[in-house]
């Protein structure tokens, strides 16, 4: 589907059910309120079904969007999703109903009857914007906070090497717009709680380091989590802190989930992570990619190390 005729198939429709990803970050969390906000400003019904993961923190964003999962009905959105295993576990059912996918992911796995996927955007946000634009919804206060949340949670607060000069007009339009930037950046990248700060002590602590420090393992269980009384809002971003290590190519965090082990994967180059996260069923993209194992911490740490080192990466 291109933006345009993505545009049409949402603007010849009046009832939407938006899904967020597994584990809700600010990208799929802000691209589906401003979809949301954008779809009802044009008259029609739309709304977000609830996601069990949501934080507080993002929460806000989508105060009277979120609808019920039980009562609801209509055209079926997932956005941000680049997978159907990442749909949240509620939620895998509709897979086969979700009419439209909108994502950015290069390695997008095609689930939805129809797709929309702009991999040369850094965020789901930036489509997001691009199809509100060609349906001419106006860039309101609280569109344009939403999208600023999706832009900057994906660039690392336009720091990676996928923000573009498209994603800093985006910005700079939601700025414009009268999105709060100054209150999203200190919630979202420069305050930290005390658990989250004895967390990275831990981390710093119990890093495992390889190739003479350029590849950096990071492992999290459930139950340092608990010790230390971290909650998901504690763990915004927290993937990135093995290769925000000075020297460190290739960082990698493995955490305890409900259904095993969730692999993140961040890296520069001349690492790929999502080619890497490939060879566990994962993807993403070239800097910051995850898979998922169904398997224990110690197991899926056996795994990584077996294919780093066949790769040549430890």
């Amino acid at each position: 589907m291109t933006i345009r005729k993505t545009a049409d198939f949402l603007l010849s429709n009046n009832d939407y059910l938006i899904l967020t990803h597994r584990r809700p970050d600010g990208d799929t969390v802000g691209s589906a309120c401003a979809l949301c906000r954008g779809l009802r400003a044009l008259g029609k019904r739309a709304q977000i079904l609830p996601n069990p993961e949501l934080t507080p923190r993002l929460a806000v964003l989508a105060e009277g969007l979120i609808g019920d999962a039980e009562t609801a009905g209509g055209c079926v959105i997932s956005v941000d999703v680049a997978a159907q295993g990442l749909l949240p576990a509620r939620y895998a059912h509709l897979a086969d109903e979700t009419q439209l996918s909108i994502d950015h992911h290069g390695s997008h796995r095609a689930f939805a009857k129809q797709t929309l996927v702009s991999a040369d955007a850094a965020a789901c946000g930036e489509v997001i914007l691009a199809l509100l634009d060609a349906m001419e919804v106006p860039l309101t206060e609280a569109i344009a906070e939403a999208l600023y949340v999706a832009l900057s949670t994906d660039t690392g607060c336009f720091r990676y090497g996928n923000t573009t000069g498209s994603t800093l007009r985006a910005a700079a339009r939601c700025l414009e717009a009268g999105a709060d930037t100054l209150r999203w950046n200190r919630v979202l990248f420069l305050e930290k709680s005390l658990p989250r700060l004895r967390l990275e002590a831990y981390l710093t602590q119990h890093a495992e380091f390889y190739r003479e420090g350029r590849t950096a393992l990071c492992l999290l269980p459930d139950a340092v989590l608990k010790e230390f009384g971290v909650d998901e809002a504690d763990l915004d971003d927290i993937s990135g802190f093995p290769r925000d290590i000075a020297g460190v190519e290739l960082g990698m965090m493995l955490r305890t989930v409900s259904d095993g082990t969730k692999i993140s994967l961040r890296t520069y180059a001349p690492w790929n992570a999502s080619d890497i996260c490939a060879n566990w069923g994962g993807g993403g993209h070239p800097a910051a990619a995850g898979a998922t194992l169904p398997c224990s911490l110690e197991e899926a740490r056996k795994t990584v190390l077996e294919t780093l080192e066949r790769l040549g990466a430890i």
